[in-house]
């Protein structure tokens, strides 16, 4: 659809839903809704590995990916999206890398604190660039081996921060969420192929791609044992089960469309702002809600890591622009 600004205003189409707004608005409007989801988003997911669900990562992870399979076949009717024709073996590899994502993602919490979680997912950088070294022998700027360099001096930072103040952590959790970002590295890259070469919205890569993990992530359950005492401790409380993983699934969902809409209304550049912005006040109601220790080791840290960030947007910015397909974060 066009983007005709017309008196000072556009159309807006969000979730299937349009609005005529200004550009200023919209962006309000953007921002807010990314703020309100997304910080709602890390509470209701830092609640759930705080209760009895916590040995249960990958059943949690199965649930929010039905829900996000029904919630974007509502959107698909909403836009009256026709049937893809993009092959199955090509959502099945791309479910694989989303599956890996978001369910080493959720496992993680099992051995980390959520904070130190926060920080890891704002590394994406790093397997992006180990990635295009070695399979794509692309060169980088000095720019971006400073980023990569005060991303990696934050991270082990915030993990000693880690291992000093928890009694409970174990390397097994930073295990999980490198192969989270690692996968996740990958996941743009195969996304992006195959929307520009078969003409796939970003609605329908959703949902096909979520909807064939489910059956990946139901078969995990199986095989790890998790699947039945997951569903035994859920139907004994399921209000305490599965209310905090709906809405931890909805604000999520709507989250995404709101970071996708700020990015092709607005660019990438604000969209990562406005994100990162929400990560630092994550994590500062993360300590305060949820009561844990602290370090200044992790305010040491958490600096490095968003000095990085702020190198790293630097220096796409200075690059020249090129218009990129709109892909989904999988991890954000």
């Amino acid at each position: 659809k066009k983007n005709n600004v017309r008196d000072g205003f556009r159309m807006l189409d969000l979730l299937g839903l349009e609005g005529k707004l200004s550009p200023p608005a919209e962006l309000v409007v953007l921002a807010g809704g990314t703020f309100t989801f997304y910080l709602a988003y890390g509470y209701y997911q830092e609640l759930i590995f705080q209760a009895g669900m916590k040995p249960y990562g990958w059943y949690v992870t199965f649930v929010q990916f039905v829900l996000y399979s029904i919630l974007s076949r509502v959107e698909l009717a909403l836009r009256g999206t026709a049937r893809s024709k993009l092959p199955l073996g090509v959502y099945a590899g791309i479910a694989a890398l989303t599956v890996t994502t978001m369910g080493c993602s959720n496992s993680s919490l099992q051995y980390l604190n959520y904070p130190t979680q926060v920080i890891f997912k704002s590394c994406k950088l790093i397997p992006v660039m180990i990635g295009g070294i070695v399979i794509q022998r692309k060169r980088y700027k000095a720019l971006d081996f400073a980023a990569s360099t005060l991303l990696c001096l934050g991270l082990v930072v915030f993990t000693l921060a880690d291992v000093s103040s928890q009694a409970s952590f174990h390397p097994a959790g930073v295990l999980l969420i490198c192969l989270a970002l690692c996968a996740d590295a990958v996941i743009g890259n195969v996304q992006e192929k195959a929307m520009k070469q078969h003409s796939i919205g970003n609605t329908e890569m959703v949902h096909y791609s979520y909807s064939v993990g489910c059956v990946f992530i139901l078969v995990i359950c199986v095989l790890s044992g998790q699947l039945m005492p997951a569903v035994r401790y859920a139907s004994s409380n399921v209000m305490q089960a599965y209310s905090p993983i709906a809405m931890f699934s909805v604000t999520g969902y709507f989250g995404v469309s709101f970071v996708l809409t700020m990015v092709r209304r607005f660019d990438a550049l604000t969209a990562v702002t406005v994100t990162n912005l929400r990560k630092v006040v994550t994590m500062a109601l993360s300590f305060l809600i949820f009561p844990k220790p602290f370090s200044m080791q992790y305010v040491y840290g958490g600096l490095l890591v968003f000095l990085g960030i702020a190198v790293s947007v630097y220096a796409k910015n200075s690059k020249p622009k090129a218009v990129l397909p709109i892909r989904h974060p999988s991890i954000v």
